[in-house]
């Protein structure tokens, strides 16, 4: 089977360092290795053939990737927000403007460790917001809210390329409204906030955005468009994400928790989402970023 690892430093990415990764490829039992810059000094791709997929390391700072060659080119992207798309997690910066974020903080840093239940903890979360004006979402929005680094490249550079993106999130329509859009995504999913005359009641509406939302959400993009789950790229930093980074035909956990990490077959450690650019094969001069 034809492998691709593509290895990503966008600080400095030395030639000896990819030298060193074909090496520990052949070690593994690759063969057929063939190694090239995708960008020079900040990414190489390495191809090669092996009976399974290996794992191996590379120097702290540079991210690898390996896949499938002749899947890397994804035509669906399904990705959360907090965290992933966006630098924050949104329900603890609302909880800043109520003067509790510690506590909400906590609950959700256990929530994404996978050592709450997600729906659970996202209505009692919710709750502890009962009271709030609404006009803090659009303040939270305004003030606080920051794209990160290489999601605009990477989901219009797909899109520009016949490929479709979705956000699920399980945090909120007012923020993906906002959020999805800027960013280019083609759809958005997640949470209600219950609001009152103006002001949050601390409930959810209708059914939780959940792990297994995401996960039905991934499979019912790729049979709308008849694609196969190799087609598909799923992202994500928490416990709620494990479900559709295993559907996918390349589930990414970024900038992970522990437990997301460790069930993901690719892991962004140290890069912005550009890694995933170059992972799919895509050089900087061929990224879309307007």
């Amino acid at each position: 089977m034809s492998f691709i690892a593509t290895l990503v430093n966008a600080e400095n990415l030395k030639w000896g360092e990819v030298s060193a990764a074909c090496d520990a490829l052949a070690t593994a039992g690759a063969s057929g290795i063939d190694a090239r810059w995708l960008e020079e000094a900040q990414a190489a791709d390495i191809s090669f053939s092996a009976s399974a997929r290996p794992d191996i390391a590379t120097q702290s700072g540079t991210d690898i990737i390996i896949q499938i060659e002749a899947e890397r080119r994804r035509s669906l992207l399904v990705a959360d927000m907090d965290s992933t798309m966006i630098t924050i997690e949104c329900i603890d910066e609302l909880a800043d403007y109520a003067g509790i974020k510690p506590q909400i903080a906590e609950i959700t840093e256990r929530a994404m460790r996978g050592e709450l239940d997600f729906e659970g903890a996202l209505r009692e979360r919710v709750g502890l917001l009962k009271g709030l004006k609404e006009s803090v979402i659009d303040d939270c929005l305004r003030e606080r809210m920051k794209i990160m680094p290489g999601a605009i490249a990477l989901v219009r550079t797909l899109n520009a390329h016949g490929g479709r993106a979705v956000l699920v999130s399980g945090g909120f329509t007012r923020f993906t409204d906002v959020v999805g859009p800027q960013i280019g995504f083609d759809r958005t999913v997640s949470n209600v906030l219950g609001i009152t005359q103006g002001v949050l009641d601390g409930s959810v509406v209708g059914d939780i955005v959940g792990a297994q939302t995401k996960r039905a959400t991934l499979l019912e993009e790729l049979a709308a468009r008849a694609l196969p789950a190799s087609a598909s790229l799923a992202i994500g930093d928490g416990a709620n994400d494990i479900p559709m980074i295993e559907a996918a035909g390349l589930g990414v956990a970024y900038h992970a928790k522990p437990k997301t990490a460790a069930a993901a077959p690719a892991r962004v450690l140290y890069g912005d989402l550009s890694v995933l650019l170059y992972a799919c094969g895509y050089a900087r001069k061929d990224w879309v970023i307007t």
